[in-house]
């Protein structure tokens, strides 16, 4: 009686017409749906959506209206003189009066008007340019910032698109020298058109690159046709699902392309190898198709499943993306499995020309090697372990120096314009680490409120410390600017004095109702009500480097949340101090990635644990399945470590999902292994079959797909090129622990197997003896 995937075999063959063209149906279906997939350009979308620190985040928003604010900077070595400060304010008023723009706040827009140049004759033109360095002016004194403030979307087609308005600015500022646009809406509006550029670039690049090594390994046009259609459509019906779902690709998603691509073309590569032997035993293309299918359909279906868990592991990140990219590829993996399903008994049959895979150039080197191999690992199996475990315990030492990249400039290439302009605040207006505090007050603020805040202020520039280039102590803040600092540089009675007087409260009231008349921009982004509950905020605006280690901003971070609840600490009738800011976000979403790393792997691992010793019903073949395929992540993480490579989002996806895709391979040799050991116990000569059906496949796969993720290294978006060249190293090294480590657990541990007597082409347990379907004969000459 047929087993069961002989009768799927059958099923899938005789209906090859029919799902063929459901598949061309369902792809067509998928593309109009694929056209409103969107990427998610939202800040908050990267952020682990429970993070306490995105409520404060959010109010900062609501409150000062500065959610999205852009800084427009140039040099101008005459800046402090009549001429330089008339050339700012004709550009702040140019750029106040664009569409898109609610307010520009620069040097020439406070309340001094031209008098704020005279700082050796005008005390307080000199007390009120020392407050705004870092924010409008640059510490060199020659660096001018306009400080933009975006106008809410109004979402009717009255304002133009962020793009638009970014484009409009960095026209104005071309022909000054030195003139770029920076803020975190440039950041999303650069970042994302860059990561959609890859996205279909490094999607088709990888695909391209993959089917010339097909081509080139079996010189058959129609089995390059088969793997590339597998790709598109699932590639196509993956993102038509996503669609239908809702979802939206994030930072991370440029590789869905990439890993659809890996898992299918695995999937057809060993499908190709198997008919082509077939082909060679003497059977006609469809009945060597059959039994192609029929002896693969549980392994390719174990595979998917390892893929999936891997994947889906993903899901238990908290970084918004991390997890998004799990649920994505675990959907791919299901779509390439019912794309292959569909589309290559078809692809495979039709037409009349011939069907058969030929031999590569250079196929006789592989099968003497292959054959070489076994009999080492047969010989030396306790050797080959050896250094094995040497090799490895040598790379883990180097895992205890693994650090996360906390500089988001260092996403993207040198030379983009993100960068150049990161790199301008960076160095000329204080750093780019941008971020506040928020400290609940009184409407208006009072004195005892104000000075509390100027106590405040004066802790964090003397407390907050890092390591400095000389060996000694810098302050952890390049600048610290609150609403206290501006009554205090615009009045002439400290608020120390004020906060003492009986008549205190009059006179910061009056003051605080001038500056609201002379100042209101720089006010509304200091002092503002939460329209959500009607709270009322001050706002102490912080900046400090960007690029600096790990440890110094956790360092910085800490010490700033503890002076804050030290001097506005939380009570029952109202809120304490929040630290909040991009700078604070992304600094936790770094250091979440590494316990999120491990945590992912840990689930990947159980989950594949659990379905190879059900699958292969035996706990030890699953556990020697795992073993040459966490070897290489170790490997990979410990080099890092060694070599000083900071984990950013792309190398924080590598263990879980390497250990999904590499496991494929150790399916497909175990399964051979089995069923060639179940006919007489010979370990070598199951070895031997093994090497010669799953492992050959193995190679051609894996140089393919190695090849193929080639493409990621020249994305434009660092995590994406860090992926790629460690997925590169993890299936390289896949593929060595499982032509060479598998083997010799399997040798090791096969006096300890009982396997039945024979198996047939499912894997399933049978009586009596029964022909091998892996016994090699000698090939017969193939049709060119």
């Amino acid at each position: 009686m047929p087993t069961l995937s002989q009768r799927v075999a059958g099923w899938l063959i005789a209906r090859r017409v029919v799902l063929a063209g459901l598949a061309l149906l369902a792809g067509v279906v998928a593309v109009e749906r694929a056209r409103h997939l969107e990427f998610s350009r939202s800040i908050d979308a990267m952020f682990d959506r429970t993070d306490p620190a995105l409520v404060p985040y959010h109010r900062v928003a609501r409150t000062f209206g500065s959610g999205e604010v852009l800084v427009v900077a140039y040099d101008d070595a005459d800046l402090f003189s009549t001429a330089g400060i008339a050339r700012l304010r004709t550009l702040t008023d140019r750029i106040a009066k664009l569409p898109g723009i609610a307010a520009a706040t620069s040097l020439a827009t406070t309340p001094l008007g031209d008098g704020i140049v005279d700082v050796a004759g005008n005390p307080a033109a000199a007390a009120l340019v020392t407050l705004l360095e870092g924010y409008v002016v640059g510490t060199d004194r020659r660096t001018a910032a306009v400080v933009c403030v975006l106008a809410p979307a109004a979402g009717d087609g009255t304002q133009p698109g962020r793009g638009a308005t970014i484009d409009t600015l960095r026209t104005l500022v071309a022909d000054l020298p030195e003139g770029t646009v920076a803020g975190e809406p440039v950041m999303l509006r650069d970042g994302f058109a860059m990561l959609e550029r890859d996205g279909d670039l490094l999607g088709t690049t990888a695909g391209l690159l993959a089917a010339a090594v097909l081509l080139v390994s079996f010189r058959s046009l129609r089995w390059l046709v088969a793997p590339l259609a597998v790709v598109l459509l699932a590639l196509w019906t993956t993102r038509g699902v996503l669609a239908l779902l809702g979802l939206r690709l994030t930072m991370v998603s440029t590789m869905l392309s990439a890993m659809v691509t890996v898992v299918a073309i695995g999937t057809v590569v060993h499908l190709i190898v198997e008919f082509r032997r077939q082909r060679s035993l003497g059977l006609p293309p469809e009945a060597a198709l059959r039994e192609a299918l029929s002896i693969l359909m549980w392994p390719i279906v174990g595979a998917i499943a390892t893929d999936c868990i891997g994947f889906g592991s993903l899901l238990v990140s908290r970084v918004g993306p991390v997890h998004d990219f799990g649920l994505m590829t675990a959907i791919g993996a299901v779509m390439v499995l019912l794309a292959a399903a569909a589309l290559v008994p078809f692809l495979a049959l039709a037409g009349r020309f011939s069907s058969d895979p030929r031999r590569a150039w250079g196929e006789e080197l592989l099968d003497l090697g292959l054959d070489r191999l076994v009999k080492r690992i047969v010989a030396q199996p306790w050797t080959i372990l050896a250094v094995t475990a040497g090799v490895v315990a040598v790379a883990v030492s180097g895992m205890r120096w693994l650090e996360v990249e906390t500089d988001y400039i260092r996403n993207f290439r040198r030379g983009s314009a993100v960068v150049r302009s990161y790199e301008m605040v960076e160095t000329r207006l204080g750093g780019a680490g941008v971020w506040d505090v928020l400290v609940p007050t009184t409407d208006p603020p009072d004195a005892a409120t104000l000075a509390a805040v100027a106590r405040l202020e004066r802790r964090l520039r003397e407390e907050v410390i890092v390591p400095g280039a000389d060996g000694g102590s810098a302050p952890g803040l390049t600048k610290v600017m609150s609403l206290a600092d501006l009554l205090d540089a615009l009045s002439p009675v400290k608020l120390a004095d004020l906060e003492r007087s009986r008549v205190g409260g009059w006179v910061v009231g009056g003051a605080l109702a001038l500056l609201r008349q002379r100042e209101p921009r720089l006010t509304a982004a200091l002092w503002g009500r939460d329209p959500d509950d009607g709270s009322a905020w001050l706002r102490v605006m912080l900046r400090s480097r960007e690029r600096q280690p790990a440890a110094a901003k956790r360092a910085v971070i800490a010490g700033v949340r503890r002076i804050v609840a030290e001097e506005f600490p939380a009570a029952p009738d109202r809120p304490g101090g929040e630290v909040t800011g991009f700078f604070v976000l992304l600094a936790q979403l770094v250091d979440r990635l590494l316990a999120d790393q491990w945590a992912a792997f840990l689930v990947a691992t159980a989950g594949i644990l659990l379905l190879l010793a059900v699958s292969l019903r035996s706990v030890v073949l699953a556990l020697v399945a795992l073993v040459p395929n966490a070897l290489p992540i170790f490997l990979v993480l410990g080099m890092l470590g060694w070599i000083g490579e900071p984990v950013n989002m792309g190398t924080a996806m590598i263990a879980a999902v390497s250990m999904g895709l590499s496991v494929d391979s150790s399916i497909h040799y175990i399964v051979a292994f089995r069923r060639r050991l179940a006919l007489d116990g010979a370990v070598e000569a199951a070895l031997g079959v093994a090497h010669e059906t799953a492992g050959r496949a193995m190679v051609f796969a894996t140089l393919a797909l190695v090849v193929g993720f080639l493409a990621l290294l020249s994305s434009s978006f660092i995590p994406t090129v860090s992926f790629g060249a460690l997925c590169c190293l993890t299936l390289t090294g896949g593929l060595a622990g499982n032509l060479v480590v598998l083997p010799v657990l399997l040798a090791l541990v096969a006096p300890w197997l009982t396997p039945p007597r024979s198996m047939p082409s499912d894997g399933s347990t049978v009586s009596g003896p029964a022909p091998s379907p892996y016994t090699v004969a000698p090939a017969t000459p193939e049709t060119p």
